[in-house]
């Protein structure tokens, strides 16, 4: 997989790059800002990681621009911007958003989900109230039941769900049984309803 890097922070550039040249089937090239990435991407990439405050990013106008430049996924790379500014990527077609604070493992299995196409945004970074009172289903459900029940309103199979959260499909369906159980749903169809109405994701 080639992924495009570009971030005007030296520091995290390099230790983003670092990670992920560890993997012997991920190739990096690493850029500092909007300008350059947009010279280099014709090179053939599987994901753009755009840093979301670079120069020449402009807000998410750098994403526009980079998805008209190119076929590859493109994802927003941010240590500052909310989440409603990470939703409005997704929204605007970015295949994810990745806060620089994720750790190592985790930001490479990040990286491995969007280059092959699926979306990814982290389900505890996208769910937390913007007020300091947690949403209530916060409290009745765990953090894989979360994590499952996103899944699930995104549509995927149980198998789906366990490959993007690095657990067994048994698992997975034992987290279905449980986080149904819980929001008084008889299936997952209604577990990602009861969800949804309740404006948790």
């Amino acid at each position: 997989m080639r992924i495009l890097l570009a971030d005007d922070h030296e520091l995290v550039r390099d230790t983003i790059v670092a990670f992920l040249t560890q993997q012997p089937d991920l190739e990096v090239v690493a850029v500092n800002d909007l300008f350059e990435a947009m010279d280099r991407v014709d090179e053939g990439f599987d994901l753009v990681l755009l840093d979301y405050s670079m120069p020449g990013m402009d807000g998410l106008n750098g994403l526009e621009k980079m998805k008209e430049a190119t076929p590859a996924h493109v994802a927003i790379l941010s240590g500052s911007a909310d989440r409603n500014v990470a939703q409005q990527a997704l929204d605007q077609g970015a295949i994810g958003f990745v806060p620089k604070t994720m750790g190592a493992k985790s930001l490479v299995n990040a990286i491995r989900f969007m280059a092959e196409g699926e979306v990814y945004a982290p389900v505890k970074f996208m769910t937390e109230a913007d007020e300091e009172e947690p949403h209530e289903l916060t409290k009745v459900l765990t953090e894989r039941e979360l994590q499952v029940v996103d899944g699930l309103c995104r549509g995927l199979s149980n198998k789906e769900i366990a490959r993007e959260i690095d657990l067994q499909e048994v698992t997975v369906k034992l987290h279905v049984k449980t986080a149904c159980r819980k929001l008084g749903a008889k299936n997952r169809t209604q577990a990602a309803l009861a969800a949804k109405e309740a404006g948790l994701f």
